[in-house]
């Protein structure tokens, strides 16, 4: 058997790394000169950044085994806290020391910044999504499910808008709802530690992508970087792949590279032509990141700080978290007015709402602004997903964009690396 994996992003490592271990010789191509796709670390100033800020939660529970897997020590590569949001001005809210999911009841009704009405509101709507097992209409948004347990302005600015723009990366009023109720149970109702906050301390590249590569070379895997696969033909036993170089043959081949890069890729392949369908009807968010450096003596009160009626939602103390002391990194997650300034005035903008929110003294010594206009397809009610297996023996697909009743995190990402590559390990024993 031999296994090839387009696409070097935390889906198609994923996917290297289970099969390595497995001892199955695998090669993975990847277009670009450096692994983790929309998750990696980039240069700027000196420094290693990440082209996008990101959180990870102890129910990120495939992740994290897969991080242990490759060598990576949690304790060490992240910083770890019992979930704790702290939005300015005024809303605190931390996780009590208690089995889920009185540890948020409990964190619920002693948070700061709300009224007492509304801290027993948020427990009985949260009462209510288990009361109904955590299933609700298909066709509602997230905006639709709050009004409709009458959640009020104050816990929709603090906590729920907050919570479905960080997980779904889609606005309120365009959200499913069932993926937002899906995350709420399965990050608060399951154990306590699956709502533990983890911020990266390393950059992202560090974090996963350098680590798996290690592992594939101490096992049996081939990395091909900068190589861009133009074309796939089904062979007599399997699958012909084309790049620059040459042509080379598989048994098997796992896609994942980007949802919109499959069509131009597969599109050909007359099987596969609903699950193109499927995939070339997803509409896209972004998520920009801006990094403002000040001086080495700025830090937050907490490496991780909310805040409202802002273009500005997350700020990260990069100095905190990654030892790059004064470096803040601020999350805009997606659609809005911010898609149409320029870079120079995002920063800007980002800057004068730092100083009046935070108090950050400015202007930063210099700014950068990162934006993945496709950080992740929208997450909008009834959509369709493709499957991992396709109807093509010996193809699969992987990504975050594959069929889950989960959004697009890198946690799904690395389930349906791992799910793909289980699929190949089962069709080879067959």
């Amino acid at each position: 058997m031999q296994v090839a994996i387009i696409g070097g992003g935390w889906a198609g490592l994923a996917a290297a790394v289970t099969l390595a271990e497995q001892h199955i010789p695998v090669t993975l191509f990847e277009s670009a000169a450096q692994l983790g796709g929309r998750a990696r670390r980039v240069e700027i100033n000196g420094l290693a950044l990440d082209n996008g800020q990101h959180i990870f939660l102890g129910v990120y529970r495939e992740t994290l085994r897969l991080l242990a897997q490759v060598g990576v020590v949690i304790r060490d590569a992240c910083y770890a806290s019992p979930l704790t949001l702290q939005v300015e001005p005024e809303f605190y809210l931390r996780a009590a020391r208690l089995p889920a999911p009185w540890h948020l009841a409990a964190g619920l009704l002693r948070s700061r910044g709300i009224s007492l009405r509304d801290k027993f509101s948020a427990v009985r709507f949260l009462s209510a999504l288990k009361h109904a097992q955590f299933t609700v209409a298909p066709d509602l948004t997230v905006a639709a499910l709050l009004a409709k347990h009458r959640q009020s302005t104050a816990l929709n600015d603090y906590l729920w808008h907050p919570l479905c723009l960080a997980a779904l990366n889609t606005p309120p009023q365009s959200a499913a709802a069932q993926v937002f109720v899906n995350v709420l149970r399965d990050a608060f109702f399951g154990v306590r530690d699956d709502s533990r906050l983890l911020l990266p301390r390393v950059d992202l590249g560090r974090l996963f992508p350098d680590a798996a590569a290690r592992y594939l070379h101490a096992h049996i895997g081939t990395l091909c970087l900068n190589q861009r696969i133009q074309r796939i033909e089904v062979a007599a036993e399997g699958f012909m792949l084309h790049h620059a170089q040459d042509a080379e043959s598989f048994s098997h081949v796992i896609c994942a590279v980007p949802a919109h890069r499959v069509a131009n890729l597969l599109g050909h392949l007359a099987p596969l032509h609903a699950a193109i369908a499927q995939i070339n009807a997803l509409r896209y968010q972004p998520i920009y990141t801006v990094y403002l450096q000040y001086d080495a003596t700025v830090r937050l009160r907490f490496p991780m700080l909310g805040l409202t009626q802002t273009l500005s939602q997350w700020v990260f103390d990069r100095g905190a978290l990654t030892n790059q002391p004064g470096l803040m990194a601020v999350v805009i997650s997606a659609e809005g007015a911010h898609e149409k300034l320029s870079h120079a005035e995002l920063a800007s903008i980002v800057a004068k709402e730092l100083q009046g929110k935070l108090g950050l003294v400015g202007p930063p010594h210099w700014t950068q602004v990162i934006a993945e206009k496709r950080a992740t397809f929208a997450c909008t009610p009834n959509l369709a997903r493709p499957n991992n297996q396709t109807p093509l023996p010996g193809l699969w697909l992987a990504g975050d964009y594959t069929a889950s009743a989960y959004p697009a995190t890198l946690e799904a990402a690395v389930r349906s690396g791992i799910d793909s590559a289980r699929r190949v390990l089962s069709a080879s024993a067959t």
